[in-house]
């Protein structure tokens, strides 16, 4: 199952010095880019870089890595299994308490190291048909196929693009001083605490593009279909965790119907807390809609580093983000299996270092607060001073 390739040659050149030049003749209209020093024939040599060592760990996957993946699976179901088990005790405080936090960790398990990154494709190498991106279905209301077009597709292609990444903000928050201020964005730290309670949900009507049909570029037939769709899905979950279980536990049912409901909102806050950490914290950049034109390898590599944030932590709290806390790597090579992020990690450090470029990083509660403070800032016109 191994593939060998030879090891990219180790480079010795010294850190590149700042050049008064931009990035590729594309001067940003307000605060300048991060990246605004490089040449374009630096840009392009950092992307080589970067292909290389995507080439050398793709060519290096093997019966580890499967084995990872298959040892997670294992884990996220035998938790899920042991908490509903739990629950049907659910009368009993101590039964309670460690079937919510039991089926808690799973549904973050299978959100984020399973889910996210099966959908993604990062396992469909091993050609298993148990864990691949075609046919893998998660413990989400968001049909698979749905969230594969808005994310896999739109985010990670446009990623932070203003007019084009609809995950800058949902589609409901500002989070860049760029973006037209509503008077709706005074609410802004409010639809925060909602859309982190509900988080699940809210991205399944994200999903839908309501926006479009206001347009007229989408038909009512067509969400009519889509809403199909996820209530086919969704159905199943919802019997599940509101109705058979809460049921097996007899007399127990409300107490076991709040375990399942609260394990739901713990997933919904984690996950919710982990993606903004990674897209929105200070440090972050976004960019005008005419940096595509023409966007080569190498510009589309540095937007990735420039428009994303890591989170720093133990291995355990790392797989429990799905190790989107390595949210650079991840941005950089989303195909990547994500046992391998953080051992690369260093090194895309390391080009960052060379190359003059910020490597935003820190920790969960540091970023969060950061993230917080900006959903604030912005609820306000103007939002701060822009830099020019």
């Amino acid at each position: 199952m191994t593939a060998t390739l030879d090891r990219p040659v180790e480079t010795t050149e010294k850190p590149i010095n700042p050049l008064p030049s931009t990035l590729a003749g594309k001067v940003p209209t307000l605060a300048p880019s991060a990246a605004a020093h490089l040449t374009p024939e630096q840009v392009e040599r950092l992307g080589e870089e970067l292909d290389a060592l995507r080439a050398e760990v793709m060519a290096t996957l093997g019966e580890k890595d499967a084995e990872y993946i298959q040892r997670l699976v294992r884990l996220q179901r035998g938790l899920e299994v042991g908490g509903r088990a739990a629950l049907l005790f659910s009368l009993f405080p101590p039964a309670w308490l460690a079937g919510t936090a039991a089926l808690s960790v799973s549904k973050i398990l299978d959100n984020m190291e399973l889910g996210h990154n099966i959908l993604h494709g990062q396992w469909d190498w091993m050609r298993d048909p148990k864990i691949h991106s075609t046919t893998w279905e998660w413990d989400h209301s968001s049909p698979a196929e749905f969230w594969q077009k808005s994310h896999n597709y739109e985010h990670h292609t446009f990623t932070n693009v203003r007019g084009r990444d609809r995950d800058l903000g949902y589609a409901v928050m500002r989070i860049t001083p760029e973006q037209e201020w509503r008077p709706a964005d005074l609410l802004q730290p409010l639809t925060n605490v909602l859309l982190s309670l509900f988080f699940e949900y809210a991205i399944t009507i994200y999903d839908l593009e309501l926006e479009k049909l206001q347009e007229g570029t989408k038909t009512k037939a067509e969400v009519a279909a889509q809403l199909r769709t996820i209530w086919r899905k969704g159905r199943k979950q919802w019997a599940k965790d509101f109705v058979l279980f809460p049921l097996l536990s007899g007399p127990g049912f409300l107490t076991t119907l709040a375990a399942n409901v609260t394990a739901g909102t713990v997933r919904n806050i984690w996950s919710h807390a982990v993606i903004f950490c990674g897209h929105f914290p200070d440090g972050t950049e976004t960019f005008e809609e005419d940096r595509l034109e023409g966007e080569t390898k190498g510009e589309w590599y540095v937007r990735q580093l420039l428009g994303s944030a890591n989170l720093t932590g133990s291995p355990a709290f790392h797989v429990m983000t799905g190790n989107l806390s390595h949210q650079i790597e991840h941005h950089l090579f989303p195909d990547m299996p994500s046992n391998r992020y953080g051992t690369i990690a260093p090194r895309v450090r390391e080009i960052c270092e060379r190359y003059g470029l910020p490597y935003t990083a820190g920790s969960l509660p540091r970023q969060y607060a950061k993230v917080v403070r900006k959903i604030f800032r912005l609820a306000l016109p103007g939002g701060g001073p822009k830099k020019r």
